[in-house]
């Protein structure tokens, strides 16, 4: 076991970890990875979960041995900790841009001769230099051309860009046209179902179109690869998806849990929480005050702070070090020295703050799992 500090050990009550913890519920965490390839089952579609929500081996393992074929990651760092970790078909669904990028990203590749690494291309220049790296490394990548489906972030929207992509792809001894990867991500957080399958359908129709055209020039596009947590049964439906990139399914957040759901959809549910210790208490005429030792650097607030898991109490201010609650109702009694939950509102960058996930099944630590991709963002 690493020799840093650790939250807890095995067979801890819950009530004894260390805060503030990454706390993951196992039985809440275990459904969800069931829920979601049940959900999928017969339709032929190949799950590749995200693993920038979770950053841990461990986690990644669990969703394989639930069926998934791998895992996406957004930087070489991060796959390089999950290749180390035995798992052996990684995708950077991102771009990886410049000689020293590309050159450690070919790297990595050459150490994992038995396993599938794979990356994503907008740019012929990009395509070269991976095609370089590769050759000085003698090894190989699997490329995916990006799509820009309406994120408006990355990727080519003209068909013609497609084609002259494929064919520089392929080109290239050491490189693997796979196919494409089309992933919306701002459709993940639409709030309206009405609005999510109008983003999807329009993502679709792009992702059939290039398809087309690849085939229609004599070039591979056996993956068309995306999908989120928000939108997944859409693209799984849409018989032009062949992967799904779920990532947040197996945690949840604030966030996902204000779009409106489909009956019809899996429901998962709120699985991580982050547990904190009330370090101040006042309560008198003026004030019913709980001050939490969770603060900016222990979750992330692009969506919003860290809610209670419980009634009767709001957040009234976050810094550094701390969160302030303020009693709007009835609930528990905050004692001083006593533990609180909280729901983190985003879950990926909360996750990158934390060394470990405590995993527990009822009121006992069952297991202490490192976050061994925290802070890998080259």
């Amino acid at each position: 076991m690493d020799e840093r500090w650790i939250p807890a050990r095995v067979g801890d009550a819950v009530t004894d970890v260390d805060t503030p913890a990454l706390i993951l519920d196992l039985d809440r965490f275990e459904g969800n990875l069931a829920r979601l390839m049940s959900a999928v089952q017969g339709r032929g579609i190949r799950v590749r979960p995200h693993a920038k929500s979770h950053k841990c081996v461990e986690i990644a393992r669990r969703q394989m041995a639930a069926g998934a074929i791998g895992i996406c990651c957004q930087k070489t760092s991060e796959a390089e900790a999950f290749l180390a970790g035995g798992i052996t078909d990684v995708l950077i669904s991102n771009e990886v841009v410049g000689d020293r990028k590309t050159a450690r990203l070919a790297q990595l590749a050459a150490r994992y001769p038995g396993a599938k690494v794979g990356v994503c291309v907008d740019d012929p220049r990009a395509v070269a230099q991976l095609a370089r790296a590769c050759e000085h490394a003698r090894t190989q990548l699997d490329v995916y051309i990006e799509l820009d489906v309406g994120h408006n972030r990355a990727g080519v929207t003209d068909i013609g860009a497609v084609v002259a992509l494929g064919q520089a792809i392929t080109s290239q001894a050491s490189l693997v046209l796979r196919g494409l990867h089309a992933y919306f991500g701002n459709a993940q957080h639409l709030r309206s179902i009405a609005e999510r399958r109008q983003a999807i359908a329009a993502a679709t129709a792009t992702a059939q179109a290039a398809q087309r055209a690849l085939i229609a020039a004599g070039l591979r596009c056996d993956v068309i690869t995306g999908a989120g947590t928000g939108t997944f049964m859409l693209e799984a439906a849409s018989g032009v998806y062949t992967e799904i990139q779920p990532g947040s399914y197996v945690m949840m957040d604030i966030d996902y849990a204000k779009n409106e759901q489909e009956l019809a959809w899996p429901a998962f549910e709120q699985s991580l929480m982050i547990l904190t210790t009330v370090m101040s208490r006042r309560k008198d005429a003026q004030h019913d005050r709980a001050t939490l030792d969770a603060g900016l650097k222990s979750f992330s607030t692009d969506s919003g702070p860290a809610l209670p898991a419980f009634a009767g109490w709001q957040v009234r201010g976050v810094s550094d070090e701390h969160t302030v609650l303020e009693r709007n109702g009835a609930g528990p009694d905050l004692l001083l020295g006593g533990k609180a939950l909280l729901i983190p509102g985003h879950i990926d960058p909360t996750v990158n703050l934390h060394d470990w996930i405590v995993a527990v099944r009822g009121d006992r630590v069952e297991a202490v799992w490192p976050i061994e991709a925290r802070g890998a963002i080259f």
